[in-house]
């Protein structure tokens, strides 16, 4: 069963079609992302190694489980193009607005299974490109209205959530496929400039919370 991320319309498209494709990368080797053209130069696009992605810039780490497949270039080179939001609404001009930080599946796209396909997805979006965006709260407006564009429901009022040094505001959203339940959780922050957006999805509560489990946030020295 091939799980379909909820991300901001100006990532909807590529994350979808980032399913679409094969992948053999595996999160346990190391994996150094070189800058995306028209990106913004001051963006720390992360790195993976030893089943780890590293993000100096926003100061968090994410443990990706291990045999887990990397689509971060793939998906991230996909923002290019004239991209349309499954809700309708065009999306923003991604290669200037947006960039995905990291995407990891459970299983390669065309790898068929019963069980959802579990994934994480990181991205950020300028901020300037929401106007009067202010409180990341207000991030999860645009977000849930593709999440029920794409048949899910909302689980719940967004909530606040500390992770380490950091508090960020959660959704949680769940889809009925089949005989089983998609669950999905989006945590999202505003800083430097950006609202980064940190989605979990896979079958079950505790599963989308083990995932969850492994982002955290340290202390950055001044």
């Amino acid at each position: 069963m091939t799980g379909l991320l909820i991300v901001p319309a100006s990532q909807a498209q590529q994350t979808s079609q980032g399913q679409s494709s094969s992948s053999n990368t595996s999160s346990s080797a190391p994996h150094v992302r070189k800058p995306a053209s028209g990106a913004d130069p001051h963006l720390d696009a992360g790195s993976v190694s030893n089943g780890v992605y590293r993000n100096q810039g926003f100061g968090f780490t994410c443990k990706i489980p291990v045999g887990w497949v990397l689509r971060t270039e793939e998906m991230d080179a996909q923002e290019g193009g004239d991209a349309t939001a499954p809700a309708g609404k065009p999306a923003a001009d991604t290669g200037k607005a947006g960039r995905v930080l990291l995407a990891t599946f459970s299983r390669p796209p065309l790898a068929r299974g019963e069980d959802v396909n579990s994934s994480i997805l990181i991205a950020a979006e300028k901020v300037a490109a929401y106007p009067g965006l202010k409180e990341a709260a207000q991030y999860l407006g645009p977000l849930t209205e593709i999440a029920k564009a794409q048949g899910f429901d909302v689980a719940g009022e967004p909530y606040e959530v500390e992770i380490g040094t950091k508090t960020l505001v959660r959704g949680d959203f769940q889809k009925d496929v089949g005989t089983r339940v998609m669950r999905q959780s989006t945590l999202v922050m505003l800083a430097r400039g950006y609202a980064v957006s940190f989605t979990f999805i896979g079958g079950t509560e505790d599963e989308v919370e083990e995932l969850v489990q492994g982002l955290s946030f340290a202390a950055t020295g001044k």
